[in-house]
């Protein structure tokens, strides 16, 4: 056993199989499950951000009307209190992507992401949650040759479209974040931050709780079929009928049967360390305590927590045959031993540090690689799935827009190409697993080599987001 290998599974042996955000004794009470049978004008599945955000307009835009949440777990047990903190305007995957898929939307959907993170800000102000919000942007690297002129060319498209982007090079980046591994840098100090996942949900379901909405946690939906004008929905212990209903259920099984062929359940594994002394802070330097990712197409996201510990995550993302996504495959100890080894070859100076979290979370993942929004059940179930990763924001888009369609309401949202034009569908199985595989396989070869092959240029014509 290697000496970096021994030091892996000594950093790993005491973290406990728990996101970090969530694994605190602050966190609000649950609200009761559902029992019996009950009315409302709007039923939400998903106590989610998307699920959150959608009951506070919904009560915002009607107070009158009666809204009720139901959650099969608990309020940010899923992606939305397992992710990494990052807070993005972006609603195409990154400028390059939404250029690339929606050349004559581009500058629109550029505005309304702003405008969607800038009122996020507000309401959090305004509401006095306590997320930790910081509007700090993020440094990228590059930790191959290829990258470095790749990051270039990153930087000048990020100006042209009005952001506030640096090219760094290799000394500049190593005297901001001390890594050897780095070679080159882009720090864009607009359009994205950090905040605390958990928070923000637990800020939200008390926000959605003030402005009457009904919320039931520990509720499992079991079915929805249309009843009369509206929808019957049943749950392990009652029911509720009502005239709408909206999905929020991310990646895992949907309730809809259709959304399994455009959605992806992938597990991406996180690790967060214990607290950093005075003198490993002084080694890595970090001094603006931005969002860190590098540049390939299987990448690390990571950052600082307030307490000063590091969260690392992302490179490793798994799909399992058959959309599995039961809690056994959120414990994976050859992504976490991946993880822990790359992080130490990235900061060899923190070796010793332990971890203290390890994790999974799901991400759901459309073709295109942004959300799927649309109707069904002649109008009276809307749903918004698919943010592959960047839903922090993204899911207060996806929530308007759906209760724009709910409503049927012509909106500048509902005029866009992201929202009319659905992704390309993955295939079935048996066939998408090895589908899968073979495209993890070539986005590696790509970051080994810098050369995009022919199936991801394939994928690229047909409008498939690994050109993100």
């Amino acid at each position: 056993m290697s000496i970096l290998t021994a030091g892996v599974n000594d950093a790993l042996r005491d973290a406990a199989p728990l996101p970090f955000w969530t694994d605190r004794g602050d966190h609000p009470a649950s609200c009761s499950p559902l029992t019996g049978q009950i009315t409302a004008d709007l039923v939400i599945v998903g106590g989610g951000l998307t699920g959150l955000w959608a009951a506070i307009s919904a009560r915002e835009a009607n107070p009158e009307s009666s809204v009720v949440l139901l959650e099969a777990k608990s309020i940010a047990f899923g992606a939305s209190g397992r992710n990494g903190g990052f807070i993005s305007e972006s609603l195409t995957h990154g400028i390059a992507h939404g250029l690339a898929m929606w050349p004559d939307e581009i500058s629109t959907l550029l505005r309304m992401g702003r405008e969607n993170l800038a009122e996020i800000a507000a309401f959090v102000a305004t509401e006095g949650i306590d997320a930790g919000l910081r509007l700090c942007g993020k440094t990228a690297v590059a930790v191959r040759q290829h990258q470095v002129e790749q990051l270039r060319a990153s930087v000048d498209l990020h100006r042209k479209f009005g952001e506030d982007a640096l090219f760094l090079d290799g000394e500049q980046v190593r005297t901001d974040v001390n890594s050897p591994t780095y070679l080159a840098g882009m720090r864009v100090r607009t359009g994205s931050g950090l905040l605390d996942p958990a928070m923000l949900c637990w800020g939200l379901k008390r926000a959605a709780l003030i402005r009457g909405v009904r919320i039931h946690e520990g509720t499992e939906v079991t079915g929805i079929k249309m009843s009369g004008a509206g929808v019957a929905i049943r749950t392990a212990l009652g029911a509720v009928r009502a005239r709408q209903v909206l999905l929020a259920t991310n990646a895992y099984p949907p309730l809809l049967r259709r959304l399994r062929s455009w959605v992806l359940p992938i597990y991406d594994h996180v690790l967060v360390s214990e607290p950093l002394s005075a003198t490993q802070l002084a080694d890595i330097g970090w001094l603006e305590n931005q969002g860190m990712t590098d540049s390939g197409n299987q990448f690390h996201y990571y950052r600082r927590t307030p307490d000063d510990r590091i969260l690392w995550g992302g490179y490793d993302a798994v799909y399992y045959f058959g959309n599995k996504t039961d809690a056994a495959r959120e414990q994976r100890d050859r992504s976490h031993q991946l993880l822990a080894r790359q992080f130490f070859e990235t900061f060899p100076q923190l070796r010793g540090l332990r971890f203290t979290h390890r994790w999974a979370g799901l991400i759901d993942s459309t073709s295109r690689f942004t959300p799927l929004i649309g109707t069904a059940l002649d109008g009276r179930m809307a749903y918004s799935v698919g943010y592959t990763g960047l839903g922090v924001a993204a899911s207060r888009f996806g929530a308007r827009t759906a209760l724009d369609l709910l409503a049927g309401r012509d909106t500048e949202r509902t005029r866009l190409g992201l929202v009319r034009r659905k992704p390309i569908r993955f295939p079935s199985e048996p066939l998408r697993y090895p589908t899968v595989q073979f495209t993890r396989a070539a986005l590696a070869r790509e970051d080994r080599t810098g050369k995009r092959g022919l199936w991801l240029r394939t994928l690229d014509r047909f409008g498939v987001g690994f050109n993100s």
